[in-house]
């Protein structure tokens, strides 16, 4: 199976990288931080809007940043996680609901490779490559009304729905869960085959533009060729990853979200804040109390961003040791996300909370939308409870024990 490179030559005159809008053989990293800034411009326009950011999705089309996970043989970067990671991260610090999305392309690419055999890898990777594929997410293990029931003809058909299905709108190809005879199947999909109705129905107070609503099927055909062989913790210990890298990016997204709330507080208070008249000082940046709000904000984001970049690094490690993964180190990753997943949720909250004790009371304006850090913050964080997080950080703490394998941890 093909490894993806722990160290990739971004120069190699092959690599998928050449667009003359990003300039040819950019950086992934630069080109992301270039696509941060024009996300950045259009930010609070489109959480007032909602719905589909299409222009923003083309323009990660257009940048070859989708394929980065694909390995090289294929056509596609052959990055390691910790940059994809990183990526997430940058865009997260602007724009949360493009993290989300980016970061889903890659959890469903993963799931190709995890659950997938070879042809099935080859053939999905080749078509992300060649037809720039976005991938939206139809697998939500909660929703287990959707079901697969065999066809005379050696198909199956799947019926039911799926919500919190990411990136659904405009993709190009998705990844749907179903239950047959009892037993969870996962299957890849285009998304326009007769039978798929994406509902386009997210209105969320956050993450707005993730389209993270509601897919149906109706008779939906599935040939054996798309069923993928190994349905996550139902599968090999190499195919639990899954679940480590989905929570993994949720951490960088709210590590990221957390930071560009910070930034923002930080450029609010220089320009627009007012010293409080009992404070005795001409400049807020001189206010003690702003100054500890602003020391504790940065302490918490410290300590966040130390521990979410070793669950990068022990993902990566997790992820290059192949089929020869043990269930020890799978469950010592999975602890060290928990701990990413854990403190991120912790800070990030208390940094979109705490970053209007140093702005004041102008920065609640609607026209602003500074609320929008907070809003899709908390939003994400209930995408499934920290409290267990830190129960799995509690029992190994105490009694030495690894997390079992699931969807969520």
């Amino acid at each position: 199976m093909q490894q993806i490179q722990s160290r990739p030559n971004y120069s190699n005159a092959s690599h998928p990288f050449p667009e003359a809008e990003f300039g040819a053989m950019k950086h992934p990293i630069s080109i992301a931080e270039s696509l941060a800034t024009r996300f950045e411009q259009t930010a609070v326009e489109r959480d007032k809007r909602g719905g589909t950011a299409k222009a923003e999705r083309d323009l990660l089309r257009d940048s070859g940043l989708l394929t980065l996970s694909v390995p090289e043989e294929f056509g596609g970067g052959g990055a390691p996680w910790t940059d994809i990671l990183k990526i997430v991260r940058i865009f997260a610090r602007v724009d949360s609901s493009i993290a989300q999305l980016f970061g889903f392309q890659h959890l469903m690419l993963a799931t190709v490779e995890l659950f997938g055999n070879e042809q099935q890898r080859e053939y999905y990777y080749r078509r992300t490559v060649e037809s720039r594929w976005f991938w939206g997410n139809a697998l939500n293990p909660l929703d287990v009304n959707t079901q697969a029931t065999p066809h005379a003809d050696g198909t199956l058909r799947i019926n039911g729905r799926k919500g919190f299905s990411t990136g659904s709108v405009d993709s190009d190809a998705l990844i749907v869960s179903a239950l047959l005879d009892g037993k969870l199947i996962v299957t890849a999909v285009p998304s326009n085959r007769a039978g798929i109705h994406i509902l386009g129905d997210w209105d969320n107070m956050g993450q707005r533009q993730t389209d993270s609503g509601t897919v149906e099927f109706s008779n939906l055909v599935i040939e054996q060729g798309e069923v993928l062989r190994s349905p996550g913790p139902l599968g090999s210990i190499r195919a639990s990853l899954r679940p480590c890298l989905a929570q993994s990016i949720i951490a960088n997204v709210y590590l990221g979200l957390a930071e560009g709330a910070l930034a923002e507080a930080r450029d609010y208070t220089r320009t627009q804040t007012r010293p409080w008249l009992a404070s005795g000082v001409d400049r807020p940046q001189e206010d003690p109390y702003i100054l500890s709000h602003y020391g504790t904000m940065w302490l918490e984001l410290q300590a966040a961003k130390s521990l979410t970049n070793l669950a990068a690094e022990a993902f990566q490690r997790a992820w290059d040791e192949g089929e020869a993964l043990t269930e020890n180190q799978r469950g010592r990753c999975a602890l060290d996300i928990a701990a990413a997943k854990a403190i991120t949720t912790q800070a990030g909250l208390d940094v979109c909370n705490r970053m209007f004790e140093v702005m004041g009371s102008r920065a609640t304006s609607t026209s602003a939308r500074l609320d929008r850090f907070w809003r899709n913050l908390r939003t994400y964080t209930l995408h499934d409870p920290v409290d267990y997080k830190i129960r799995e950080l509690g029992d190994w703490a105490l009694n030495t024990r690894i997390p079992n394998p699931s969807f969520y941890s």
